[in-house]
């Protein structure tokens, strides 16, 4: 069953139209990656699913309630529906443990008492519960990307969005985040990602969508999408993955 529906969205700055017609599917406990190359309009669609950009048109559907035009709750969506960046946006002046229970207790109505239990006990699967009252510039750029993904996770979405959530990180730290993410999707959480990890996608997706020019020009399983694709321009781009050595 569907719980993700995206439908025949445009979106555009100015005269420049980043999306042409987007329309994807994602049902319940899905893990959906978005290739392509830096541009193809992986962290655009993503942004518009999560209110942070307006659709030109079309419509996107979370569990079968409209949560794109005039009238929208964001809040509610963004309860809902939880996102992290590849560049943190962690509060600098706030706490670990406050950054992770501001949305909680401000929005979601729950107590401080239950927000930083939760916190602590999210932050102590990730291993960072020692960190709980650490401030962001004290952290590595790993440390900084669990806590956002923590943050995320506490107001309990029911769809999480990555955006290249390991672009910033060094090379020895990707492995350690992407295993939580890994381990996100083996608990059943439904997850949009946008990545240039293409061996965690192959191995973690159940759909592969390879955009390009603001559309979805092909999508599939991994194995149709990195062992069988279709298109030219998709054979192209993975042909240069193989080569850099990313799969």
């Amino acid at each position: 069953m569907t719980f993700l529906e995206v439908r025949d969205v445009h979106m555009s700055y100015g005269h420049n139209e980043v999306l042409k017609g987007v329309s994807l599917d994602v049902a319940k406990h899905e893990v959906v990656c978005l290739i392509g190359a830096s541009g193809s309009g992986k962290s655009t669609l993503l942004r518009c699913i999560n209110a942070l950009e307006t659709i030109t048109s079309g419509e996107i559907r979370v569990d079968g309630d409209v949560v794109s035009g005039p009238g929208v709750d964001v809040n509610r969506l963004r309860r809902n529906v939880g996102m992290v960046f590849q560049s943190y946006n962690l509060f600098p002046h706030m706490s670990v443990l406050r950054n992770i229970t501001l949305a909680p207790t401000r929005i979601g109505g729950k107590s401080k008492e239950e927000a930083e239990a939760q916190a602590l006990e999210l932050l102590g699967r990730v291993g960072m519960r020692d960190k709980s009252h650490a401030f962001p510039d004290a952290l590595s750029g790993g440390q900084q990307q669990r806590v956002a993904i923590v943050r995320a996770l506490a107001s309990n979405p029911q769809v999480l969005l990555l955006d290249e959530i390991t672009a910033a990180l060094d090379p020895e730290l990707v492995g350690d985040v992407l295993g939580i993410v890994r381990e996100l999707a083996e608990d059943g959480l439904t997850m949009l990602l946008a990545t240039h990890e293409m061996g965690f996608a192959k191995d973690v997706a159940s759909q592969v969508c390879f955009l390009h020019q603001g559309r979805i020009l092909e999508r599939g399983t991994a194995a149709q999408i990195f062992e069988e694709p279709q298109e030219e321009r998709t054979r192209q781009f993975l042909s240069r993955v193989v080569t850099a050595g990313r799969l």
